[in-house]
């Protein structure tokens, strides 16, 4: 009998395309699919809470998936650990509701942005923190972030110029601390744009080094043009860590 599964992923996303399946690379989606394709014995459909790109890392994703199998969700959990490569972990397993969907029943997120500005490289971390050659000013950040709560129009942080659909989204929660040798970023809201955390991030950090002025970010925010705002920051840095439902 077909059951919906919830799957809790993690990965370090350093040599994958994203999530999202596509031809002849290799993607989390894609391993996801092949493995379970392979117990199915047909291919099968894993929908993600939301689509990472490139380099970008989680510590739990949630999924799920559609089934006709026998074994529990703790074999299922058992079974993908053994041939999912090394760098993707099922974290957890667990029936769901037939009308559960990953993405269109997702609250919010919370995202993770690691700097590293130390004057020693992080040779265990390094492809988990966004090297830094400055030390940015924290509180000018902070005063920045600031512009960035509520909900807004986030066209000028969307990196989909052809993004046809509303860039409205709600942020209600910025942190920036200052842990020893790292910066860390951590960023909360119902949903993200494409890029959005990471020009978010790359935009801050221009205020950090003081090319910028905390005031201009409210200016770019309402500019609603993507040629204002600042870089997108390297997708090492980037980690999601949480989906609310």
């Amino acid at each position: 009998m077909e059951q919906n599964y919830r799957l809790t992923i993690a990965y370090d996303g350093s040599r994958f395309f994203g999530w999202e399946r596509q031809p002849d690379k290799d993607t989390i989606q894609g391993k996801l699919e092949a493995v379970l394709g392979t117990l199915q014995g047909h291919p099968v459909n894993v929908i993600g809470a939301g689509r990472t790109d490139a380099g970008v890392h989680a510590r739990a994703m949630t999924a799920n998936v559609v089934l006709d199998v026998t074994e529990t969700p703790d074999a299922l959990r058992d079974y993908l650990n053994r041939y999912l490569p090394d760098a993707i972990a099922v974290r957890e397993v667990k029936e769901a509701a037939p009308r559960f969907h990953a993405r269109y029943n997702a609250l919010g997120k919370t995202y993770r942005y690691t700097c590293h500005t130390g004057p020693v490289k992080p040779v265990f971390d390094r492809k988990y923190v966004t090297l830094l050659d400055y030390d940015p000013d924290v509180e000018k950040m902070r005063q920045a972030a600031a512009y960035l709560l509520g909900e807004n129009d986030f066209a000028s942080f969307c990196g989909n110029p052809r993004m046809k659909k509303s860039t409205v989204r709600l942020v209600d929660h910025i942190a920036i601390e200052r842990r020893k040798d790292r910066v860390v970023f951590t960023f909360h809201g119902t949903g993200f744009l494409q890029n959005m955390v990471r020009i978010m991030v790359g935009t801050l950090l221009e205020v950090g080094r003081g090319y910028w002025t905390p005031e201009q970010v409210r200016d770019i925010l309402a500019a609603k043009d993507r040629k204002q705002a600042g870089p997108t920051a390297p997708p090492e840095g980037l980690c999601l860590m949480k989906v609310d439902y």
